[in-house]
């Protein structure tokens, strides 16, 4: 396998990050965890097409190739999700990340936090904060590992159902 190559992303890698977001939610499905994103595709839902749409134009996006194929992408911001108070410093969110889970194990969930770190350190912040699906405190363990630290949980409202979405908050101090 080749080196890992970093690339600014922008509106033209909205499909290929769909494709990972529906790669990984199936991945999710057929390991009985629809908790997080559910079970639909992520390209099936109008809502989440023009909320990635949205994310590639108006945000950092960072694109993980391997062999000119993306393998993972990052998304980030300096505002946090909208059910996430602001920090009360100048902070790098990290609006999105996916990898490709046919990989899984080489690290690249590893190699894009550790390229946000990068474009933090660039602009001088340094308060790095995502959040995470917390259903299981399986991917908190995962973010644990990528260096995050836990700092505290919320439900967030779920339009449709009656069951809000149990979310992490974590941080990373850089």
């Amino acid at each position: 396998m080749t080196a890992l190559h970093m690339r600014e992303g922008g509106p033209n890698d909205a499909p290929a990050t769909l494709d990972l977001l529906d790669r990984a939610t199936q991945w999710l499905v057929t390991n009985g965890r629809t908790g997080q994103w559910g079970s639909d595709p992520w390209s099936s839902q109008p809502a989440s097409v023009r909320r990635i749409r949205r994310y590639t134009q108006d945000m950092t996006v960072r694109i993980a190739e391997l062999d000119d194929t993306v393998v993972g992408v990052s998304v980030l911001s300096d505002q946090p999700q909208p059910y996430v108070a602001a920090a009360t410093e100048q902070e790098m969110y990290i609006r999105l990340l996916v990898t490709d889970r046919a990989l899984a194990g080489k690290a690249i969930g590893q190699a894009l936090v550790s390229d946000a770190r990068t474009q933090a350190l660039r602009r001088g912040i340094g308060l790095l904060r995502t959040d995470c699906y917390n259903g299981d405190g399986a991917l908190v363990h995962h973010y644990r590992k990528l260096g995050f630290r836990p700092t505290r949980s919320i439900l967030v409202p779920t339009p449709g159902t009656e069951e809000p979405w149990p979310c992490q908050l974590l941080e990373m101090r850089i």
